[in-house]
């Protein structure tokens, strides 16, 4: 599996930034595999409880739920950082709202297979949503659309592209990246970037 990275336009340091990050204008492309073409008409959202109780949304049942629009920086663990980034999506909260869970754990899913884990806490309270749209444009696919899950206070690769669901766990189980040897949690403020970090 390739991974593609257009050019980067120079490298800024700023006290903003976590350690070992630099600055960037663009929004590099990096992905595991082929991008999938995923119709908004074919795109679903579920999340699956640890007793295996589903509860999903279509597309059009996800828009018609109320939407924010966080503005975040976000720093990927070959890096770059982009600071002040403007999203639209749905927040986590709302989505998990109506979901009876004891779990504690969370591992998202995308279409073509790709798996990230997380505290369930990191998906609470403000601090993720399935985003939608992308500087006031419907998000293009190699940056995820149609949707894709924004984690900012983690690593980017936390941050699920072409999101379909989240299961809920009662136990960690490490997902792509982290069971390549990725760090489990991904904090940019620790540099969390590998195990043993």
């Amino acid at each position: 599996m390739g991974i593609v990275s257009p050019g980067f336009s120079g490298r800024r340091r700023t006290a903003d930034l976590p350690p070992g990050q630099y600055l960037t204008d663009d929004f590099p492309v990096l992905s595991a595999g082929p991008t999938p073409r995923v119709r908004p008409e074919e795109w679903s959202f579920t999340i699956t409880t640890e007793t295996g109780r589903e509860h999903r949304w279509t597309w059009r049942e996800f828009r018609a739920l109320p939407t924010e629009r966080p503005t975040v920086d976000l720093h990927c663990v070959t890096r770059w950082s982009k600071l002040g980034t403007h999203w639209e999506g749905v927040s986590l909260d709302t989505l998990l709202a109506g979901v009876e869970t004891t779990a504690d754990h969370a591992l998202a899913h995308s279409y073509g297979g790709y798996t990230t884990n997380m505290p369930l806490a990191d998906l609470r309270d403000g601090k993720a949503w399935i985003a939608f749209r992308f500087d006031g444009e419907a998000l293009a696919p190699e940056h995820g659309g149609p949707a894709r899950l924004l984690v900012p206070h983690l690593y980017l690769w936390k941050s699920a592209k072409w999101v379909r669901g989240i299961t809920l766990l009662t136990h960690d189980r490490p997902g792509f990246w982290e069971s390549a040897g990725y760090h489990d949690y991904g904090d940019p403020w620790r540099e969390q970037r590998y195990w043993g970090d």
